[in-house]
């Protein structure tokens, strides 16, 4: 984003339409429980936890909302690195352990330390712990657990899977690549009053695009998939993983690994890296298949249910560009970013098979051949070239092959 250039600006550049209309979302009321019951969806389950003090100086309150300010975020998030396209995921659960004495020399080193970093042969440490798919349970019986939330659309069915098995989950909202600030402030809002809605607290950190551009710099013409995404979730675990272990939750996860626009095992393996440098032994990050069939048709029907805003592209100012060149492409009407409309299909999930049909597998895999292709655009392709000649060769990993925004 250019200097003295707005957000809106730099988005509209891009060929999106800024709907300048009050942000409209759906109101919460018995008409979501008439919805519900009619997609065969249980009644709403309301956090158990809720209305008790929480560990870690949290007293859970309905609708609380918790505030994570960037002074108190790692210092180091905006830095540049190099990473691989993708981190492979570890052998097993033993390749990512920390040991108690490394717990408790990460807590001397920091002057910090939790209720679970003090008493570490009661709380093993869960760093890289691998959960078999066979229920969603979070690993080594933990019961307090800390969702990071890109979108409401994404964490509906874990939320609410999470509260129904009695977890005591907070949600946490970090996601400094949603760009613009308007698309940022809509998907936030949604899913802050979503978790109102459960009694399920809610961690509304600062809006840090700043940091996020600067770590992201030199990456703006990856394609889908690619470094920048693996650079993006990198970040957005760090945070994550920090808060946790500060905040005394022994596990998190996040939605992110819910999208079949995601390729859940460079989401995954982003989550266990900052584990293990940031959950200072004490936070580890739950490995499990969320896009299962029955989670997938779930996450659906609680999007329509909710009527939860549509959002059109995954967040971020290059994949707006990327979404916009693939409709182009189609002949499909540019993203349209706020009001009543959308450019493609409905502006809220209403019917859970057209929704579902308008993410299918087949669109999905052809957005990404497209994008390997950079959309046939003779400027992206040329710029992307010379950035793949000038990579180091070491340690990157090509993109999976697996489909999973």
């Amino acid at each position: 984003m250019g200097a003295g250039q707005s957000s809106d600006e730099s988005a509209a550049n891009v060929g999106a339409s800024i709907v300048d209309a009050p942000i409209d979302l759906p109101a919460c009321d018995s008409g979501a429980e008439a919805r519900r019951a009619a997609l065969g969806l249980e009644p709403i389950a309301t956090s158990a936890f809720a209305s008790r003090g929480g560990g870690g100086g949290h007293p859970l309150d309905e609708g609380m909302v918790l505030r994570l300010l960037a002074a108190d975020m790692p210092a180091e998030r905006g830095e540049q690195r190099e990473v691989p396209e993708k981190y492979e995921l570890p052998p097993s659960a033993d390749a990512l352990e920390m040991p108690a004495a490394a717990a408790e020399a990460a807590s001397a080193a920091t002057g910090e330390t939790s209720a679970l970093a003090a008493t570490p042969a009661a709380n093993p440490p869960l760093v890289g712990q691998r959960q078999p798919v066979v229920k969603a349970a979070p690993p080594r019986g933990a019961t307090k657990v800390l969702l990071h939330s890109c979108c409401a659309p994404c964490s509906g069915a874990m939320i609410e899977e999470m509260v129904e098995q009695e977890l005591d989950v907070t949600v946490l909202f970090y996601n400094p690549n949603i760009h613009p600030r308007r698309e940022y402030e809509i998907r936030k809002e949604e899913n802050k009053r979503y978790a109102a809605r459960l009694r399920v607290p809610f961690v509304d950190c600062d809006y840090d695009a700043d940091k996020w551009f600067a770590r992201m710099k030199g990456l703006e013409y990856d394609p889908e998939r690619g470094t920048r995404c693996t650079a993006c979730f990198d970040m957005r675990m760090e945070v994550t993983a920090t808060y946790a272990a500060e905040h005394g939750f022994p596990v998190f996860t996040t939605t992110n690994a819910t999208s079949r626009w995601k390729d859940i095992d460079q989401v995954n393996a982003s989550g266990l890296r900052a584990a293990r440098s940031h959950g200072r032994g004490v936070a580890a990050y739950w490995v499990y298949d969320w896009q299962t069939d029955e989670m997938t048709l779930r996450k659906y029907k609680v999007s329509a249910a909710e009527r939860f805003y549509k959002q059109e592209y995954c967040g971020c100012l290059h994949s707006l560009r990327d979404s916009n060149l693939f409709r182009r492409k189609e002949g499909i009407a540019p993203v349209r970013i706020g009001g009543t409309e959308a450019g493609l299909g409905t502006r809220y999930f209403e019917d859970p098979e057209v929704d579902a049909e308008e993410e299918s597998q087949e669109v999905v895999d052809q957005f990404f051949a497209d994008a390997e292709r950079q959309f046939d655009d003779a400027r992206l392709r040329e710029l992307y070239e010379g950035r793949r000649k000038t990579a180091p060769a070491t340690g990157a990993a090509q993109l999976a092959d697996l489909n999973n925004w």
